[in-house]
């Protein structure tokens, strides 16, 4: 009845059968005179998500995480990956061949100068790391007397004999109706950002810059419409995309040649070159752009400044068409989302479904949308002691029956034109125990607790994350996670820069999308998260000395009544969740098509007393 377009559950190819491949960039290595080499999981652009052809990580190691690196040396080799994937990577590694350390506490830096010998050569790809990255590692290097070496070219695609080409998804123009503000307007401004930083032109290195500021969409990489490209835009003067050529229709090149000059991808290092030959000072993003262009512009005489994209604050803040766009794709997604807890609520207490059936099933009914352009991210349906692994993929050896007694952990979210969603159910399946219900009426609490919040402009994200882990706090527990991530307009699910955690030091403004999901994770037993997305606006409050500011709830989907602790909520906690389900029940039900599910929705949203 349902299957997965957009997801895939085969376990990728791991541990043992991979050291050939080490053994063979070990012979690279040592035909290069170099001791050592650093693999990260990266592309040119550092984007969360990667084309194939940038999977090196992955193709030597076995590892498939979002985040981590590899230290290969003469004798040695290392995986660093944070908390979230040190049970993933022990799994998947060849533990003869790979140590598991740590990817922040201490950093892959301390472990090199413990292994590095005086004059030893460790090599990096520039291209795959920033500027900061690479200063890290020249320090470790130069602390162990060893010497760090820019390669020319990656000696993992060396040995790398079948690569997978480039990728080359079609660029789509990306109308107003959608985007809100034309590309001469954006340019405008992103000119006035380039004055206020007092340079001569800014380079833009990510590739959610360049689809924002130009209007245009593409598929390069899983989940999120993404064309690779670059961009140069000068204080004064045409701008230009570099993007290859065969990605684009006629329809798309005459749109960007509206506003830019079209260059392939190779004209980029001798473009700034040439500008920087004439000494000019060119801004480049610390968090994307590749140590390669610092080192590309600071050889020809220009001066690489490093610093915030300007770009990416701009992109946060949703203009008034991108907002309506996002409610509509929410109310959309609703009515999917709906289908589906009905559907879990009816087939599940049998015993038969799995966590696969539960992803194939929620893709389906957002396919049948007619709107789905993709998932925004693998969908996360965790049973029982999976749903404890805060970034769980099921695959199908760890595909799990759903039990009686267990708590189902549903994470996913769709790409839509108009909008980009991301939503957390946590499901009773029969009978929850009683620390199940407290648990997740904590969590609860926190969620309400940022959903309420009315807080003064200029608010930062790290001073109401607490407000979403007191009540977990007051039992002695805690999430491990940030409460909220920025989210983009059919873009990134995980847009920066502004956040909802302990390091969110970007203000708030009026028009972001940031999650709200807080959560409680039992090892080995079962996890909770509820997470909604919240739209920043502007509130009235009498008597306010400066302008004030709340959360606007986006996503319309049923918390699980029974998991909820009724006695453990204030009255206007109550009032909060009985009015956020009579709005889910008024926007959705005009939409439903069968009684069945229709009366489910009713019980589902029914005011508790």
């Amino acid at each position: 009845m349902f299957e997965a377009h957009f997801q895939t559950f085969e376990e990728p190819e791991g541990g043992v059968a991979l050291t050939a491949r080490l053994s063979a960039l070990r012979e690279e290595l040592a035909r290069r005179k170099l001791m050592g080499f650093v693999v990260p999981r990266a592309d040119q652009q550092q984007n969360e998500y990667v084309a194939a052809s940038e999977e090196r990580l992955a193709w030597l190691t076995g590892f498939t995480g979002s985040a981590g690196l590899a230290i290969v040396l003469a004798k040695e080799a290392a995986l660093f990956v944070d908390g979230r994937y040190t049970l993933q990577a022990g799994k998947q590694v060849d533990r003869k061949a790979w140590q598991v350390e740590p990817l922040v506490e201490p950093p892959p830096e301390h472990w090199l100068t413990r292994h590095l010998t005086a004059g030893d050569r460790l090599g990096f790809d520039p291209w795959l790391h920033t500027s900061a990255a690479a200063e890290r590692l020249a320090a470790a290097c130069a602390k162990a007397g060893a010497e760090l070496v820019a390669v020319d070219s990656n000696p993992v695609d060396t040995v790398w004999s079948e690569r997978p080409a480039p990728p080359l998804g079609p660029v789509a123009i990306h109308g107003t109706q959608f985007s809100g503000e034309i590309e001469a307007e954006k340019l405008k401004r992103i000119r006035l950002e380039i004055n206020k930083l007092g340079v001569d032109a800014l380079v833009l290195s990510d590739s959610h810059a360049v689809a924002w500021a130009f209007n245009i969409r593409g598929a390069d990489v899983s989940h999120t419409p993404l064309p690779l490209s670059y961009a140069l835009v000068p204080k004064d003067g045409r701008p230009l995309v570099f993007i290859d050529h065969r990605k684009l229709s006629n329809a798309t090149r005459d749109h960007l040649e509206q506003s830019a000059d079209v260059e392939e991808p190779a004209a980029l290092a001798p473009k700034l070159t040439e500008l920087a030959k004439r000494g000019a000072s060119i801004a480049l993003d610390s968090a994307t752009a590749a140590d390669a262009l610092s080192r590309l512009i600071a050889g020809a005489g220009g001066k690489p400044v490093r610093g915030n994209d300007p770009v990416s604050l701009l992109k946060a803040v949703k203009n008034i068409t991108e907002i309506e766009g996002t409610r509509t794709a929410h109310q959309r997604d609703a009515v999917a989302l709906v289908r589906f807890l009905a559907w879990i609520d009816r087939e599940a207490p049998s015993g038969h479904l799995t966590e696969i059936d539960t992803v194939e099933a929620l893709e389906t009914f957002r396919r049948q949308t007619g709107a789905l352009k993709d998932v925004s991210f693998p969908t996360i349906a965790g049973t029982g002691p999976n749903g404890a692994i805060v970034h769980y993929r099921v695959t199908r050896k760890s595909n799990r029956r759903i039990a009686p007694g267990d708590l189902l952990l549903i994470d996913s979210g769709a790409q839509y034109q108009d909008g980009t969603t991301d939503v957390t159910r946590t499901i009773a399946i029969g009978q929850p125990t009683d620390e199940m219900r407290d648990r997740f009426t904590r969590v609860l609490r926190g969620h309400i607790a940022i959903a309420r919040a009315v807080f003064p402009d200029g608010t930062t994200g790290a001073q109401l994350d607490t407000l979403a882990r007191q009540y977990l706090w007051q039992a002695g527990i805690d999430f491990e996670h940030g409460t909220g991530h920025g989210v983009g307009s059919y873009l990134s699910v995980h847009e920066g820069p502004a956040r909802i955690s302990k390091l969110g030091t970007t203000p708030l403004k009026r028009g972001m999308i940031l999650s709200n999901e807080p959560g409680y994770y039992k090892t080995d037993a079962y996890g909770i998260r509820i997470e909604n997305l919240e739209l920043v606006i502007g509130t009235d409050i009498v008597g306010a000395e400066k302008p004030v500011n709340a959360f606007e709830t986006l996503t319309l989907a049923p918390i699980d009544r029974r998991l909820i602790e009724v006695d453990m909520l204030s009255s206007s906690e109550l009032t909060w969740l009985n009015d956020y389900h009579a709005r889910v029940a008024r926007v959705v039900r005009p939409h439903l098509d069968d009684n069945a599910t229709k009366l489910w929705l009713d019980e589902a949203t029914a005011a508790l007393k």
